[in-house]
């Protein structure tokens, strides 16, 4: 290690102890000089001195560095121990962090700098939201950490010991990638839900529809609907919550799609975009003038669905998706595909695309792929606005029916331009 390699790796020690003594320095800020444990000064240096014990352990063997991490931790905790002594405030925050910059600018001298700045940068951020992440679990029911808990056990236990490879005798079921899809789709789901959650259940029609449409945007027609039933008054809010849901489908669709198979950008982009933005524009217009109506914004309760049991569900459907998929593009049909593609579309549309997006390109062509998933797609708009009118009534039918009708007609008028 040069004398110019030295000094930057030092200076990145330096830094790392800059940037979280910078957070805690912040923290403390009301504090008095000499009223607290640790701050800018302490954890600047506490990671320059990580990094230059890490450098005295390349000639003095690891003891040192085991050394220094010891004084470190006795003093630090010592301090922080008359610290909250005096104030009646016990945490191992300053400590834990004082700690994780020495350790961090010890490696930023001995590994990786890019990954031990990035570790910092964690810290830092976590440290950061301290307030925001205890209000965010005081919100947390024990029904939804247990959810949590027992889905990510079966992920992190069960997928290591699940079959990478087919097991099927039609050579299409892996169960780890099934598993996957499925963790993929709930973690999307979760998102929503806990925007709910984060954000209050009566903020407004506008958050509850987009947090609905990540979850299940045909559960949230439902229950804006049975809502217009009860308020008629807010029938024009709750359409234009239902067709903003729509919209957010739209785009949870295409990125699902594209993460997972790139290539299919080019056949969903113009239709998807043709198609959301006449459902975000009908969607603003009815939420911007629906004020005359007198209604108060609804209240929008999604059932959680980072769920275990929901998880399987969909993993089963996700399997009999891709087996009847297989067989149909085994008999090279691809009026096969848009059949299964229309009949999913009525009840789910996360399961095909993902499937679609596992034989796109190899079972099934891209083209077919991606057409497949905007017939879902449309076929669930259009079936959902039968549900509004169904649940809602034949107001809430007539609004949500006809922007609906416009947005798939704009869909397929985009797709037929594409395919030319």
């Amino acid at each position: 290690m040069d004398q110019e390699e030295l000094f930057r790796r030092l200076a990145v020690a330096l830094a790392i102890g800059l940037l979280v003594g910078l957070e805690r320095g912040w923290q403390t800020r009301e504090d008095s000089d000499h009223q607290r444990a640790a701050g800018l000064r302490t954890f600047a240096l506490t990671g320059l001195l990580g990094g230059i014990c890490g450098l005295l352990s390349l000639t003095s063997g690891p003891i040192i560095l085991g050394a220094g991490l010891l004084a470190l931790t006795a003093a630090i905790g010592s301090f922080s121990y008359l610290e909250a002594k005096s104030e009646s405030n016990f945490s191992a925050t300053g400590v834990v962090a004082a700690i994780l910059t020495f350790v961090l600018g010890a490696y930023a001298t001995l590994g990786n700098e890019v990954v031990a700045v990035a570790a910092a940068v964690a810290m830092a951020i976590l440290l950061a939201l301290r307030e925001s992440l205890h209000s965010w679990v005081r919100k947390l029911t024990w029904l939804e950490i247990r959810s949590v808990l027992m889905l990510l056990a079966m992920t992190f236990l069960l997928l290591p010991i699940l079959p990478n490879r087919p097991v099927d005798p039609w050579n299409v079921l892996n169960p780890a990638e099934i598993w996957l899809l499925a963790i993929l789709i709930a973690a999307i789901s979760f998102a929503g839900y806990v925007a709910v959650r984060v954000f209050g259940e009566t903020k407004g029609v506008a958050v509850a529809a987009v947090a609905g449409g990540l979850a299940s945007s045909t559960a949230t027609t439902l229950s804006f609907a049975r809502m217009a039933r009860e308020h008629p008054e807010s029938t024009r809010l709750l359409a234009g919550g239902i067709l903003l849901a729509g919209a957010t489908m739209l785009a949870r669709l295409i990125t699902l799609a594209v993460v997972l198979k790139p290539a299919l950008l080019l056949t969903l982009l113009g239709p998807a975009v043709a198609a959301g933005a006449v459902l975000l524009a009908g969607s603003g217009f009815l939420l911007r003038n629906s004020s005359g109506e007198g209604g108060e914004a609804p209240t929008l309760t999604l059932r959680n669905p980072f769920d275990l049991g929901t998880a399987l569900k969909l993993a089963g459907l996700i399997a009999l998706i891709m087996v009847a998929a297989k067989a149909l593009a085994d008999q090279a049909s691809s009026a096969g595909i848009y059949l299964l593609a229309a009949v999913s579309g009525l009840a789910d549309v996360d399961a095909l695309t993902l499937s679609m997006a596992r034989f796109a390109g190899s079972q099934v062509s891209l083209e077919s792929a991606g057409y497949a998933i905007l017939v879902a797609a449309g076929v669930n708009t259009i079936s959902k606005a039968v549900m509004a009118a169904g649940v809602g009534g034949a107001r809430l039918g007539k609004i949500v029916g006809g922007l609906s009708a416009a947005a798939l007609a704009a869909l397929v008028v985009v797709a037929l331009l594409s395919a030319k």
